[in-house]
Protein backbone atom coordinates (compact mmCIF):
# COMPACT_ATOMS: atom_id res chain seq x y z
CA UNK A 1 0.00 0.00 0.00
CA UNK A 2 1.19 3.49 -0.33
CA UNK A 3 0.55 5.01 3.02
CA UNK A 4 2.01 8.29 1.38
CA UNK A 5 -0.87 8.39 -1.00
CA UNK A 6 -3.94 7.30 1.03
CA UNK A 7 -3.25 10.21 3.65
CA UNK A 8 -3.08 12.82 0.50
CA UNK A 9 -6.85 11.31 -0.16
CA UNK A 10 -8.06 11.69 2.78
CA UNK A 11 -6.47 14.88 3.78
CA UNK A 12 -7.49 16.06 0.26
CA UNK A 13 -10.92 15.34 0.74
CA UNK A 14 -11.09 17.76 3.63
CA UNK A 15 -9.62 20.19 1.84
CA UNK A 16 -12.34 19.54 -1.15
CA UNK A 17 -15.51 19.59 0.87
CA UNK A 18 -14.00 22.77 2.83
CA UNK A 19 -13.76 21.62 5.91
CA UNK A 20 -10.21 21.20 6.38
CA UNK A 21 -9.04 22.71 9.99
CA UNK A 22 -6.47 25.21 10.03
CA UNK A 23 -4.78 25.71 13.28
CA UNK A 24 -4.40 29.73 14.30
CA UNK A 25 -0.65 30.43 15.89
CA UNK A 26 -1.99 32.96 19.32
CA UNK A 27 -0.75 34.19 21.48
CA UNK A 28 -2.38 35.07 24.56
CA UNK A 29 -0.94 38.00 26.74
CA UNK A 30 -1.61 38.08 30.52
CA UNK A 31 -4.13 40.86 31.39
CA UNK A 32 -4.99 41.86 28.10
CA UNK A 33 -7.94 39.11 27.56
CA UNK A 34 -9.44 38.91 25.41
CA UNK A 35 -6.72 40.48 22.96
CA UNK A 36 -3.92 38.43 22.06
CA UNK A 37 -1.70 38.29 18.71
CA UNK A 38 -2.00 36.56 15.78
CA UNK A 39 1.11 34.99 13.80
CA UNK A 40 0.40 35.12 10.38
CA UNK A 41 1.96 32.27 8.05
CA UNK A 42 4.55 34.77 6.84
CA UNK A 43 5.95 35.53 10.28
CA UNK A 44 4.33 38.85 10.92
CA UNK A 45 1.84 39.45 13.49
CA UNK A 46 -1.16 41.38 14.19
CA UNK A 47 -3.18 42.57 17.00
CA UNK A 48 -6.25 40.08 17.32
CA UNK A 49 -9.58 39.93 19.00
CA UNK A 50 -10.40 36.86 20.63
CA UNK A 51 -14.18 36.22 19.88
CA UNK A 52 -14.63 31.90 19.88
CA UNK A 53 -12.67 30.78 23.46
CA UNK A 54 -13.48 28.98 25.82
CA UNK A 55 -12.28 30.50 28.85
CA UNK A 56 -15.75 31.74 29.42
CA UNK A 57 -15.26 34.40 32.12
CA UNK A 58 -11.75 35.71 31.69
CA UNK A 59 -10.21 33.33 34.61
CA UNK A 60 -7.15 32.14 32.87
CA UNK A 61 -5.80 36.01 33.06
CA UNK A 62 -7.28 36.71 37.00
CA UNK A 63 -4.75 37.66 39.33
CA UNK A 64 -6.61 34.96 41.99
CA UNK A 65 -5.64 31.83 40.08
CA UNK A 66 -2.48 33.10 38.75
CA UNK A 67 -1.24 33.72 42.41
CA UNK A 68 -2.17 31.00 43.39
CA UNK A 69 -0.29 28.62 40.42
CA UNK A 70 3.07 30.70 40.94
CA UNK A 71 2.87 29.79 44.64
CA UNK A 72 2.06 26.28 43.84
CA UNK A 73 5.29 26.49 41.08
CA UNK A 74 7.76 27.92 43.91
CA UNK A 75 6.81 25.39 46.28
CA UNK A 76 6.33 22.24 43.65
CA UNK A 77 8.10 22.80 40.86
CA UNK A 78 6.79 21.80 37.18
CA UNK A 79 5.08 18.07 37.54
CA UNK A 80 3.19 15.81 40.01
CA UNK A 81 5.83 13.21 40.05
CA UNK A 82 3.77 10.23 38.59
CA UNK A 83 -0.26 8.49 38.50
CA UNK A 84 -2.15 9.21 41.56
CA UNK A 85 -1.47 6.38 42.48
CA UNK A 86 2.72 6.40 42.13
CA UNK A 87 3.54 9.48 43.87
CA UNK A 88 1.16 12.00 41.89
CA UNK A 89 -1.68 12.68 44.97
CA UNK A 90 -0.57 16.30 46.24
CA UNK A 91 -2.00 18.66 48.63
CA UNK A 92 -3.33 20.39 46.08
CA UNK A 93 -5.11 17.69 44.15
CA UNK A 94 -6.62 16.91 47.19
CA UNK A 95 -8.08 20.66 47.97
CA UNK A 96 -9.52 20.44 44.20
CA UNK A 97 -11.49 18.03 44.89
CA UNK A 98 -12.77 19.03 47.87
CA UNK A 99 -13.64 21.99 46.01
CA UNK A 100 -15.27 20.27 44.01
CA UNK A 101 -17.37 17.89 45.84
CA UNK A 102 -18.30 21.41 47.99
CA UNK A 103 -19.84 22.97 44.93
CA UNK A 104 -21.99 20.92 43.74
CA UNK A 105 -22.63 19.47 47.52
CA UNK A 106 -22.00 15.95 46.84
CA UNK A 107 -19.80 13.47 49.40
CA UNK A 108 -16.62 13.51 46.62
CA UNK A 109 -14.83 14.63 43.69
CA UNK A 110 -12.20 12.89 41.36
CA UNK A 111 -10.04 14.72 39.17
CA UNK A 112 -9.27 13.90 35.89
CA UNK A 113 -6.53 15.45 32.89
CA UNK A 114 -8.93 16.69 30.74
CA UNK A 115 -13.39 16.04 30.85
CA UNK A 116 -12.81 14.57 28.09
CA UNK A 117 -11.17 11.60 29.87
CA UNK A 118 -13.37 11.96 32.76
CA UNK A 119 -16.04 11.45 30.49
CA UNK A 120 -14.89 8.16 28.62
CA UNK A 121 -13.08 6.57 31.40
CA UNK A 122 -16.16 6.82 33.70
CA UNK A 123 -18.63 5.49 31.30
CA UNK A 124 -16.73 2.97 30.01
CA UNK A 125 -16.09 1.49 33.27
CA UNK A 126 -20.11 1.53 34.71
CA UNK A 127 -20.73 -1.44 33.17
CA UNK A 128 -17.88 -3.10 35.43
CA UNK A 129 -19.67 -1.73 38.42
CA UNK A 130 -22.82 -2.81 37.06
CA UNK A 131 -23.31 -5.87 35.55
CA UNK A 132 -26.05 -5.78 32.66
CA UNK A 133 -26.02 -1.93 32.69
CA UNK A 134 -28.00 -0.32 29.69
CA UNK A 135 -26.78 3.18 28.84
CA UNK A 136 -29.57 5.70 27.34
CA UNK A 137 -27.22 8.57 25.88
CA UNK A 138 -28.71 11.47 24.07
CA UNK A 139 -27.99 11.71 20.44
CA UNK A 140 -26.31 15.14 21.13
CA UNK A 141 -24.37 13.62 23.54
CA UNK A 142 -20.12 15.09 23.29
CA UNK A 143 -18.02 12.87 21.61
CA UNK A 144 -16.39 12.25 24.78
CA UNK A 145 -19.26 10.36 26.06
CA UNK A 146 -20.02 8.56 22.56
CA UNK A 147 -16.68 6.92 23.20
CA UNK A 148 -17.15 5.99 26.55
CA UNK A 149 -20.22 4.26 26.04
CA UNK A 150 -18.99 3.16 22.60
CA UNK A 151 -16.25 1.41 24.38
CA UNK A 152 -17.99 0.11 27.30
CA UNK A 153 -19.09 -3.45 25.63
CA UNK A 154 -22.74 -2.82 27.57
CA UNK A 155 -26.27 -2.39 26.20
CA UNK A 156 -26.80 1.18 24.79
CA UNK A 157 -29.95 3.07 23.58
CA UNK A 158 -29.73 6.18 22.06
CA UNK A 159 -32.67 8.49 22.07
CA UNK A 160 -33.29 11.92 20.32
CA UNK A 161 -32.51 14.74 20.82
CA UNK A 162 -34.10 16.08 24.17
CA UNK A 163 -37.16 13.96 23.63
CA UNK A 164 -38.72 12.52 27.01
CA UNK A 165 -41.04 10.31 24.66
CA UNK A 166 -38.57 8.33 23.13
CA UNK A 167 -36.41 7.93 26.27
CA UNK A 168 -39.40 6.66 28.04
CA UNK A 169 -40.51 4.40 24.94
CA UNK A 170 -36.83 2.85 24.87
CA UNK A 171 -36.48 2.26 28.57
CA UNK A 172 -40.24 0.85 28.89
CA UNK A 173 -39.07 -1.48 26.05
CA UNK A 174 -36.34 -2.84 28.45
CA UNK A 175 -36.02 -5.62 31.41
CA UNK A 176 -37.42 -3.90 34.20
CA UNK A 177 -34.87 -5.26 36.67
CA UNK A 178 -31.36 -4.29 34.72
CA UNK A 179 -29.79 -1.49 35.83
CA UNK A 180 -29.81 1.80 34.19
CA UNK A 181 -28.44 4.80 33.62
CA UNK A 182 -29.31 8.10 31.61
CA UNK A 183 -26.20 10.15 30.18
CA UNK A 184 -26.83 13.78 28.95
CA UNK A 185 -25.58 17.25 29.26
CA UNK A 186 -27.11 20.22 30.67
CA UNK A 187 -25.79 22.89 27.89
CA UNK A 188 -25.58 21.38 24.28
CA UNK A 189 -22.49 23.31 23.26
CA UNK A 190 -23.30 24.02 19.33
CA UNK A 191 -26.25 25.33 19.31
CA UNK A 192 -26.64 26.51 23.50
CA UNK A 193 -29.72 24.51 23.92
CA UNK A 194 -30.37 23.07 27.55
CA UNK A 195 -31.43 19.76 28.35
CA UNK A 196 -34.57 18.54 30.45
CA UNK A 197 -32.67 17.80 33.61
CA UNK A 198 -35.95 17.49 35.30
CA UNK A 199 -37.49 15.14 33.33
CA UNK A 200 -34.60 13.17 32.93
CA UNK A 201 -34.90 12.96 36.64
CA UNK A 202 -38.49 12.06 36.68
CA UNK A 203 -37.75 9.00 34.52
CA UNK A 204 -35.04 8.08 35.98
CA UNK A 205 -37.11 7.94 39.18
CA UNK A 206 -39.59 5.90 37.48
CA UNK A 207 -37.52 3.21 35.94
CA UNK A 208 -35.19 3.40 38.93
CA UNK A 209 -32.19 4.51 36.71
CA UNK A 210 -28.73 6.27 37.74
CA UNK A 211 -28.33 10.13 36.22
CA UNK A 212 -25.17 10.92 34.71
CA UNK A 213 -24.57 14.67 33.45
CA UNK A 214 -21.99 16.62 31.53
CA UNK A 215 -22.08 20.22 32.92
CA UNK A 216 -18.94 21.92 31.02
CA UNK A 217 -20.65 24.32 29.76
CA UNK A 218 -22.13 25.65 32.67
CA UNK A 219 -19.99 24.79 35.69
CA UNK A 220 -18.33 28.22 37.01
CA UNK A 221 -21.66 29.78 34.64
CA UNK A 222 -24.79 28.93 36.37
CA UNK A 223 -26.27 28.60 39.65
CA UNK A 224 -25.83 30.89 43.14
CA UNK A 225 -22.26 29.20 43.44
CA UNK A 226 -21.74 28.92 39.43
CA UNK A 227 -22.23 25.01 39.58
CA UNK A 228 -24.63 24.58 36.85
CA UNK A 229 -27.46 24.21 35.59
CA UNK A 230 -28.64 21.57 38.30
CA UNK A 231 -27.72 23.76 40.87
CA UNK A 232 -29.64 26.98 39.44
CA UNK A 233 -32.90 24.47 38.76
CA UNK A 234 -32.72 23.19 42.48
CA UNK A 235 -31.66 19.61 40.85
CA UNK A 236 -28.01 18.62 41.86
CA UNK A 237 -29.74 16.62 44.54
CA UNK A 238 -31.34 14.44 41.73
CA UNK A 239 -28.09 14.00 40.00
CA UNK A 240 -26.28 11.04 40.71
CA UNK A 241 -22.80 11.66 38.48
CA UNK A 242 -21.85 15.01 37.20
CA UNK A 243 -18.96 15.65 34.82
CA UNK A 244 -17.04 19.22 34.89
CA UNK A 245 -14.29 20.90 32.79
CA UNK A 246 -12.06 23.04 34.63
CA UNK A 247 -11.14 24.61 31.10
CA UNK A 248 -13.55 26.56 30.07
CA UNK A 249 -15.44 29.21 32.88
CA UNK A 250 -12.71 27.82 35.21
CA UNK A 251 -9.92 29.15 32.97
CA UNK A 252 -7.51 26.50 33.39
CA UNK A 253 -7.62 22.95 32.55
CA UNK A 254 -8.63 19.58 33.66
CA UNK A 255 -12.10 17.49 34.35
CA UNK A 256 -13.86 15.90 36.81
CA UNK A 257 -16.54 13.87 38.00
CA UNK A 258 -18.24 14.75 41.29
CA UNK A 259 -21.02 11.71 43.26
CA UNK A 260 -21.18 9.63 45.82
CA UNK A 261 -17.64 8.80 48.03
CA UNK A 262 -18.38 4.76 46.66
CA UNK A 263 -19.09 5.95 43.43
CA UNK A 264 -15.90 7.83 42.96
CA UNK A 265 -13.76 5.70 45.00
CA UNK A 266 -14.82 2.78 42.70
CA UNK A 267 -14.45 5.08 39.42
CA UNK A 268 -10.78 5.66 40.98
CA UNK A 269 -10.12 1.71 41.53
CA UNK A 270 -11.19 0.47 38.45
CA UNK A 271 -11.07 2.62 35.44
CA UNK A 272 -7.75 2.75 33.40
CA UNK A 273 -8.15 6.34 32.27
CA UNK A 274 -7.35 7.24 35.65
CA UNK A 275 -5.27 4.71 36.91
CA UNK A 276 -2.55 4.77 34.30
CA UNK A 277 -2.90 8.91 33.68
CA UNK A 278 -0.30 11.21 35.33
CA UNK A 279 -1.95 13.46 37.27
CA UNK A 280 -2.27 16.87 36.52
CA UNK A 281 0.63 18.98 37.46
CA UNK A 282 0.22 20.84 41.41
CA UNK A 283 0.04 24.61 40.29
CA UNK A 284 -2.71 23.36 37.64
CA UNK A 285 -4.66 22.26 40.54
CA UNK A 286 -3.79 25.27 42.66
CA UNK A 287 -5.52 27.59 40.06
CA UNK A 288 -8.43 25.63 39.13
CA UNK A 289 -9.05 25.62 42.88
CA UNK A 290 -8.11 29.28 43.44
CA UNK A 291 -10.84 29.49 40.27
CA UNK A 292 -13.54 27.38 41.52
CA UNK A 293 -13.67 29.27 45.32
CA UNK A 294 -13.60 32.55 43.47
CA UNK A 295 -16.73 31.89 41.38
CA UNK A 296 -18.98 30.42 44.40
CA UNK A 297 -18.69 34.25 45.06
CA UNK A 298 -18.69 36.38 41.99
CA UNK A 299 -22.46 36.76 41.03
CA UNK A 300 -21.72 40.05 39.15
CA UNK A 301 -18.95 38.05 36.74
CA UNK A 302 -21.79 35.59 35.95
CA UNK A 303 -24.46 38.23 35.34
CA UNK A 304 -22.13 40.60 33.08
CA UNK A 305 -21.21 37.34 30.69
CA UNK A 306 -25.06 36.65 30.37
CA UNK A 307 -25.40 40.61 29.69
CA UNK A 308 -22.69 40.71 26.79
CA UNK A 309 -24.49 37.05 24.65
CA UNK A 310 -28.03 39.20 25.65
CA UNK A 311 -26.84 42.12 23.22
CA UNK A 312 -24.75 40.35 21.14
CA UNK A 313 -27.97 38.68 20.11
CA UNK A 314 -30.13 40.99 20.02
CA UNK A 315 -28.09 43.17 17.71
CA UNK A 316 -27.23 40.66 15.35
CA UNK A 317 -30.57 39.16 15.16
CA UNK A 318 -31.55 43.07 14.48
CA UNK A 319 -29.28 42.79 11.44
CA UNK A 320 -31.26 39.69 10.15
CA UNK A 321 -28.52 37.13 10.42
CA UNK A 322 -29.73 33.71 11.29
CA UNK A 323 -28.75 33.00 14.98
CA UNK A 324 -29.61 30.22 17.41
CA UNK A 325 -31.11 31.38 20.75
CA UNK A 326 -31.59 29.22 23.15
CA UNK A 327 -31.46 31.68 26.15
CA UNK A 328 -27.49 30.24 26.94
CA UNK A 329 -24.40 31.57 26.90
CA UNK A 330 -23.46 30.89 23.35
CA UNK A 331 -24.11 32.69 20.39
CA UNK A 332 -23.63 30.28 17.08
CA UNK A 333 -24.52 32.23 13.69
CA UNK A 334 -25.62 29.53 11.01
CA UNK A 335 -23.98 30.47 7.62
CA UNK A 336 -24.88 26.67 6.39
CA UNK A 337 -21.72 26.14 3.96
CA UNK A 338 -18.45 24.94 4.49
CA UNK A 339 -16.70 27.45 2.14
CA UNK A 340 -18.70 30.44 3.24
CA UNK A 341 -17.97 29.67 7.28
CA UNK A 342 -14.23 29.68 6.50
CA UNK A 343 -14.22 32.48 4.00
CA UNK A 344 -15.87 34.67 6.72
CA UNK A 345 -13.78 33.72 9.38
CA UNK A 346 -10.54 33.79 7.29
CA UNK A 347 -11.64 37.76 6.51
CA UNK A 348 -12.66 38.28 10.05
CA UNK A 349 -9.56 37.78 10.67
CA UNK A 350 -6.87 39.13 8.72
CA UNK A 351 -9.16 42.31 7.93
CA UNK A 352 -10.97 43.35 11.40
CA UNK A 353 -8.66 41.31 13.65
CA UNK A 354 -11.20 39.47 15.00
CA UNK A 355 -11.02 35.80 15.71
CA UNK A 356 -13.32 32.67 15.32
CA UNK A 357 -13.21 29.39 14.53
CA UNK A 358 -15.73 28.07 11.87
CA UNK A 359 -17.37 24.89 12.70
CA UNK A 360 -18.14 22.53 10.05
CA UNK A 361 -18.99 19.09 9.90
CA UNK A 362 -18.73 16.40 11.94
CA UNK A 363 -19.01 18.81 14.68
CA UNK A 364 -22.43 20.02 13.07
CA UNK A 365 -24.45 18.60 10.71
CA UNK A 366 -23.58 19.15 7.05
CA UNK A 367 -25.68 22.34 5.85
CA UNK A 368 -25.41 23.92 9.76
CA UNK A 369 -22.13 25.10 9.52
CA UNK A 370 -21.53 27.90 11.69
CA UNK A 371 -19.43 30.64 13.43
CA UNK A 372 -20.10 30.43 17.45
CA UNK A 373 -19.22 33.54 19.55
CA UNK A 374 -18.39 33.31 23.22
CA UNK A 375 -18.87 37.00 24.52
CA UNK A 376 -17.06 37.45 28.32
CA UNK A 377 -17.21 39.61 30.81
CA UNK A 378 -14.31 41.43 29.46
CA UNK A 379 -15.71 42.10 25.86
CA UNK A 380 -16.34 45.35 25.95
CA UNK A 381 -19.49 47.50 24.20
CA UNK A 382 -16.80 48.56 21.63
CA UNK A 383 -15.22 45.52 20.92
CA UNK A 384 -18.66 44.24 20.14
CA UNK A 385 -19.95 47.33 18.13
CA UNK A 386 -16.82 46.18 15.75
CA UNK A 387 -17.76 42.25 15.55
CA UNK A 388 -21.31 43.57 14.38
CA UNK A 389 -20.36 45.53 11.73
CA UNK A 390 -17.70 43.25 10.48
CA UNK A 391 -20.15 40.89 10.44
CA UNK A 392 -22.78 42.86 8.42
CA UNK A 393 -20.94 44.00 6.10
CA UNK A 394 -19.29 40.49 5.33
CA UNK A 395 -22.38 38.64 5.14
CA UNK A 396 -23.70 41.32 2.26
CA UNK A 397 -20.33 40.67 0.66
CA UNK A 398 -20.65 36.58 0.47
CA UNK A 399 -24.89 37.40 -0.30
CA UNK A 400 -25.77 35.13 2.21
CA UNK A 401 -29.70 35.40 2.94
CA UNK A 402 -30.91 37.12 5.73
CA UNK A 403 -33.96 36.66 7.92
CA UNK A 404 -37.43 38.70 7.32
CA UNK A 405 -37.75 41.38 10.02
CA UNK A 406 -40.99 42.67 11.15
CA UNK A 407 -41.96 45.83 10.55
Amino acid sequence: MNYDSALDTALNRLHDEGRYRTFIDIERRRGQFPHAVWTRPDGSTQEITVWCGNDYLGMGQHPVVLDAMKEALEATGAGSGGTRNISGTTVYHKALEAELADLHAKEAALVFTSAYIANDATLSTLPKLFPGLIIYSDALNHASMIEGVRRNGGAKRIFRHNDMDHLRELMAADDPDAPKLIAFESIYSMDGDFGPIEQVCDLADEFGALTYIDEVHAVGMYGPRGAGVAERDGLMDRIDIINGTLGKAYGVMGGYIAASAKMCDAIRSYAPGFIFTTSIPPAIAAGAAASVRHLKTDQTRRDLQQERARVLKMRLKGMGLPIIDHGSHIVPVIVGDPVHTKKISDMLLADYGIYVQPINYPTVPRGTERLRFTPSPVHDPKMLDGLVRAMDGLWSHCALNRAELSA
